[in-house]
């Protein structure tokens, strides 16, 4: 006879729903390990059959420890199933648990690698498709420094040497939360894509009539301009739109940062 305390101990040790537990325990006759074995077997079955729904709400959270940092983007179906706290905490055991691989920069592959059954598990627990988008994890000799907006829905990691201050931090965070920089400083934009933002302004200050021996001239102040839209370091700063990390931090060295947006374009 399969009992109700049965049926609990079975969704204690999984998760799944109640009438999955009795069906499992049923299943397998009241035998426990068989029903978690059933339980493994069925959310296989219905993963696969959630596998091709889109997936297009999630969370980005992070994990930190002195030295290391990791980030991670985990998608789902609906925005009520990203908030509840069964998916939130998910993410965030993800991310500690991606904190602790042995690793630098883009861990997407062995995170994945690291969650196959367990993904699994929660599909099928939590009803939906999920997809583990993308992960990272840094190692540094400074501070990783985070930052997540509106619940995770914007997050932000960045790599910073030379402050401990951790308001100063969470500023360099949220600034990039907010002004979405596209290079650390000037001196990070590849070539090319400084000479294609010169050439362009050059053909609109000829389409304008601007003699030709001023265009020069005209193009390198248009540039300075465009680092200072483009380059964290040189952005109006967030406190203070009258000045700019360069010149309020000299002394801070921004080594990298990531901003994700849940389901953004790669």
């Amino acid at each position: 006879m399969i009992t109700a305390e049965m049926v609990k101990t079975l969704r204690d040790k999984t998760g799944a729903g109640m009438m999955d537990c009795k069906k499992a325990l049923t299943a397998a006759n009241g035998d426990m390990e068989g029903a978690i074995d059933f339980l493994r077997k069925s959310g296989i079955a219905k993963a696969e059959k959630k596998s091709g729904r889109a997936t297009n709400n999630g969370k980005v959270l992070a994990a930190v420890a002195p030295g290391k940092g990791a980030l991670v983007e985990i998608l789902i179906e609906t925005d009520f199933a990203a908030n509840t706290d069964r998916f939130v905490d998910y993410v965030k055991e993800v991310a500690a648990k991606a904190l602790e691989l042995d690793a630098d920069g883009d861990v997407t592959e062995a995170v994945n690698a690291q969650q196959k059954d367990e993904l699994v598990n929660k599909i099928a627990i939590i009803g939906e498709n999920m997809q583990i988008r993308r992960a990272a994890k840094w190692n540094t000799t400074g501070k990783i420094a985070t930052y997540i907006h509106q619940g995770g829905r914007v997050s932000v990691m960045a790599d910073v040497e030379g402050t401990d201050d951790e308001t100063v931090l969470t500023d360099i965070c949220m600034h990039i939360a907010a002004f979405r920089p596209s290079y650390i400083c000037s001196k990070c934009v590849p070539a090319e894509v400084v000479e294609h933002e010169k050439s362009i302004a050059s053909e609109q200050l000829r389409s304008a009539g601007k003699p030709e021996n001023m265009i020069e001239k005209i193009v390198a102040g248009k540039i300075n301009k465009w680092y200072s839209e483009v380059c964290l370091v040189n952005q109006p700063w967030i406190r203070d739109d009258k000045t700019s990390l360069a010149k309020l931090y000299p002394n801070v060295k921004i080594n990298r940062f990531v901003r994700w947006e849940v389901g953004e374009e790669i």
